[in-house]
């Protein structure tokens, strides 16, 4: 019912104040610890303490995948968000492990060690900037590309495996070389890399799906470097076997459809 006042301005000597949108505090701390994780990787590479800069980097790797779930969960999903998380990537998982690699051996190589180090980075802006105009998805429980906190993992726990194991960085400038371009072009191909989206947090599991949790996390704990390294290594490449295991069976590799606010990209996503 409508009392024929609503329309009318409010009365003179009356102040009305807009409500201000305000920003959910919650999933944005998430979000900027994992931002000071990337930052504190920089600063810890440029005082040559390689294997702090990789804790960093993990630290905001565990801290990324937590802001997203925790504004779900607690219904606090905001454009604001979105956007804050995605430039937080860019500096952790784009530049930080860029020059991280860099810092530790890719300047040896001159000239080739800046532009390893440089597509890394531009290929990562490139993943996150196709993932944010992406709408369509047809299956949300694979990525396209390698996600990149999976391909700053592989950077920065290769730095982190040879830094435990004494390994000079002028003895491996080449692997290093070559783990920069794989995981940076690896980040804007088209291969599906399962996301791990359909695992429902709130269900209850079985009481032996704990017990092989706690048995994982005993695991990482024996050696952390080396575990997880071989673990995001294997990761690195599930995504290729799923796209020839695809390919194989004659179904369609590519997971992603192309933007329908983005047509001049529709020859991107085949």
């Amino acid at each position: 019912m409508h009392d024929g006042h609503e329309d009318e301005p409010p009365e003179e000597g009356i102040v009305v104040r807009k409500r201000r949108k305000g920003i959910y505090i919650l999933p944005n701390l998430f979000t900027l610890a994992a931002l000071f994780g990337g930052f504190y990787a920089v600063v810890m590479a440029m005082n040559e303490r390689f294997d702090m800069a990789a804790v960093g980097v993990f630290s905001a790797m565990v801290l990324d995948s937590l802001d997203g779930r925790v504004a779900r969960m607690t219904n606090t999903q905001s454009a604001f968000g979105e956007q804050m998380d995605s430039l937080s990537d860019m500096v952790s998982f784009g530049a930080a492990p860029a020059l991280i690699a860099y810092e530790w051996a890719l300047k040896g190589l001159g000239r080739w060690g800046w532009i390893a180090a440089f597509v890394y980075c531009s290929c990562a802006a490139l993943r996150l900037a196709r993932f944010n105009v992406n709408t369509g998805v047809v299956d949300k429980r694979y990525f396209q590309g390698l996600p990149s906190p999976a391909a700053a993992a592989l950077v920065v726990g290769f730095i982190w495996v040879m830094t435990e194991y004494l390994v000079k960085p002028y003895e491996v400038p080449w692997v290093m070389f070559a783990i920069a371009l794989y995981a940076g072009l690896t980040m804007v191909t088209n291969v599906p890399f399962y996301s791990f989206k359909d695992i429902q947090m709130k269900k209850s599991v079985p009481f032996a799906v704990i017990v092989l949790i706690a048995l994982g996390i005993a695991i990482i704990n024996i050696y952390p470097p080396v575990v997880l390294f071989s673990l995001f290594c294997a990761y690195g490449l599930s995504g290729y076997a799923i796209y020839f295991w695809r390919k194989a069976k004659g179904q369609r590799a590519s997971v992603i459809s192309t933007s329908t606010d983005e047509p001049e990209e529709s020859g991107l996503h085949r």
